[in-house]
C-alpha cells in the first residue's frame, strides 16, 4: 500500500489525525544535553532544582509532544551546565567486577588504590570526572560465603548487592580521601533514565556533585532493581551516564587490552583491535559472553555501551585496568592504549537514544513496503492503515520493533496501542478508525530507524 498522509504516517509538524486522548504509558527522556541541535527561539533558560543558578546554560530543548510525563508544549530542558571554575570537559571511567576484585571475590585494594590515582591525576589535569563501578554483588559473595558458587536468582543477587554495596563504597572513599577527594555515592536504576523526571533530577544530582568537586561514584542500584539484575551490567549503565552528563569520552576499564581478533583464552594469536569506526556485526561476532564467575558483563556488553556511546557523540576507549596511566592515556588519546571506538556524526537524543538501545522488545509491529519507505525517509509517524499485522502480546506503552513483510527488522518504538488492539485496526484509514482509537501506532518521537 502506498504510503500518503491520510493512511499510513504524518510529515513532522503535521496537526491532523492526533488522537484525543493519548496513550503513553512509558516515558523515556526528551533531548539530552550533547544533543541540543534545535533551540527555542524566545525560550529563557530554566535551570533544574538542584542546579547551581549561576551554571550557565548552552542551549535549551523543547518538548513536542503533549502529556505530563512529557512536559508542556516548549518545556525547556536544560542541555549543558558546568560550575564556576570548573569547566573542563566531563569524563566518565567504568572499572569492573573481574577489574576490582580478586580471585576469591574479595574487593582488591591495591585496583582501587590504582583507579582512585588515576582518577585524582585526570582532576588535576581539569577533567571533571564521574567514575561507574561494578563490585557491589562480587564484594558481598564472600562475605556470605557464596565465593564460589554465585547464586542465579534474581532475589539472592540483590541480597548481595545489598550486603557488598556499603563495603565497595568504604573502598573507594578511603582511597579516594587519600588524594584529598570526596566521593558521592549515586545508585540508579532503569527507571532513572526512562521517567522524564527522574532524569532530569539524576542529571541535576550528578552535575551539582561535580560542581560542588566530589566524584560521583555511579553504580546500579541493585537492591531494589524490578528489572532483571543484569540491566547491562554496568557497562550499558556507564554509557548512558556519559550521555546524561555531556561527557567527552567513556573509559571502560577491564582485565584485557580491549577488543581483541579472537578469544584470548582459545586462540594466543588474539591481537589488539586499536580503533572501531563503526559497532557493526562483523565487531559484534568478536565479542563472548560473561568473562569470569565474578563479573555479569563481557566484551559483548563493552562493544554494546560502545555503540550507544558513538551515537551520543562520545569516543569510547576499551582498555586494561591494570595498564599504567591507563585513564591520562585514554583521555589523550594515545596510540595502543586499547581500542577507540569513535563517535558518530550523526547522533540520537536521549529519548531515541534509550528506545533504541536500552529498552527490550515485547513484540513485533509488521509493516507494508509503503509504511517502511514513509519512515525512513520522511520522518513520519506510524499509522493504522499501514500496519499488516502485530507478532507477540504486548499493551500499549510498550517497546517494540518495526519490521517489513518479509520479516526485516528496521525500526524501533513505543507503540500506542496493544497488540490486540492493534490487529483489529490493522490497514484502516484514519477517517474510518473507531472513535476513540488512538490516530498512530507510533508517533515519530517515539520511533528510531534503527542504524545500520
Amino acid at each position: 500500500m502506498p504510503a500518503d498522509d491520510d493512511t499510513t504516517s504524518r510529515a513532522p509538524g503535521e496537526p491532523a489525525g492526533r488522537s484525543a486522548e493519548p496513550v503513553a504509558p512509558v516515558v523515556v527522556p526528551d533531548a539530552a544535553p550533547d544533543v541540543a541541535a534545535d533551540v527555542a527561539p524566545g525560550v529563557g533558560p530554566v535551570v533544574a532544582p538542584g542546579v547551581a543558578p549561576e551554571a550557565p546554560i548552552d542551549a535549551v530543548v523543547p518538548s513536542d509532544r503533549v502529556g505530563p510525563e512529557r512536559g508542556r508544549v516548549g518545556d525547556p530542558v536544560a542541555a549543558t551546565v558546568g560550575g564556576p571554575g570548573r569547566a573542563g570537559p566531563t569524563v566518565v571511567v567504568k572499572i569492573g567486577s573481574s577489574s576490582l576484585t580478586d580471585d576469591r571475590g574479595a574487593i582488591d585494594e591495591a585496583a582501587v588504590a590504582k583507579v582512585c590515582a588515576e582518577v585524582a591525576a585526570a582532576r588535576a589535569a581539569g577533567q571533571r570526572v564521574v567514575t561507574v563501578t561494578s563490585g557491589a554483588i562480587a564484594a558481598g559473595l564472600p562475605v556470605l560465603g557464596l565465593a564460589d558458587r554465585r547464586p542465579r536468582d534474581a532475589v539472592t543477587l540483590q541480597a548481595v548487592s545489598a550486603v557488598g554495596q556499603s563495603r565497595l563504597m568504604g573502598v573507594w572513599d578511603r582511597h579516594l580521601a587519600a588524594h584529598g577527594l570526596i566521593g558521592g555515592q549515586v545508585l540508579l536504576a532503569p527507571l532513572d533514565f526512562a521517567v522524564r523526571d527522574q532524569y532530569l533530577h539524576a542529571r541535576a544530582t550528578l552535575t551539582r556533585l561535580l560542581d560542588l568537586g566530589v566524584v560521583p561514584i555511579v553504580n546500579e542500584n541493585d537492591a531494589i532493581a524490578d528489572d532483571e539484575i543484569r540491566f547491562g551490567d554496568n557497562d550499558r549503565i556507564a554509557a548512558l551516564v556519559a550521555h546524561l552528563v555531556g561527557a567527552e569520552a567513556l573509559v571502560l576499564l577491564t582485565d584485557i587490552a580491549g577488543v581483541l581478533t579472537a578469544d584470548p583464552r582459545f586462540d594466543s594469536s588474539a591481537s589488539l583491535i586499536e580503533e572501531i569506526l563503526e559497532v557493526d556485526h562483523h565487531m559484534e561476532a568478536l565479542a563472548g559472553g560473561a568473562g569470569t564467575v565474578r563479573g555479569s558483563g563481557g566484551m559483548a556488553t563493552k562493544l554494546a555501551a560502545a555503540k550507544i556511546a558513538a551515537w551520543s557523540g562520545v569516543r569510547t576507549v576499551i582498555a586494561a585496568a591494570d595498564r599504567p596511566g591507563v585513564v591520562a592515556d585514554a583521555l589523550a588519546d594515545v596510540a595502543g592504549v586499547g581500542t577507540v571506538v569513535r563517535p558518530r556524526s550523526r547522533t540520537l537524543n536521549a529519548r531515541k537514544l534509550w528506545i533504541a538501545f536500552a529498552v527490550g522488545s515485547s513484540g513485533t509491529v509488521v509493516v507494508d513496503a509503503g509504511a517502511r519507505r514513509a519512515l525512513e525517509s520522511a520522518g513520519r509517524s506510524l499509522l493504522p492503515a499501514g500496519v499488516v499485522g502485530a507478532e507477540g502480546r504486548f499493551a500499549a506503552g510498550a517497546a517494540v520493533e518495526v519490521a517489513d513483510a518479509a520479516g526485516a527488522v528496521f525500526a524501533k518504538g513505543i507503540v500506542g496501542l496493544g497488540a490486540d488492539a492493534l490487529r483489529a485496526v490493522a490497514g484502516v484509514r484514519t477517517p474510518d478508525l473507531p472513535e476513540g482509537t488512538p490516530h498512530e501506532v507510533i508517533h515519530r518521537d517515539d520511533l528510531v530507524v534503527l542504524p545500520t
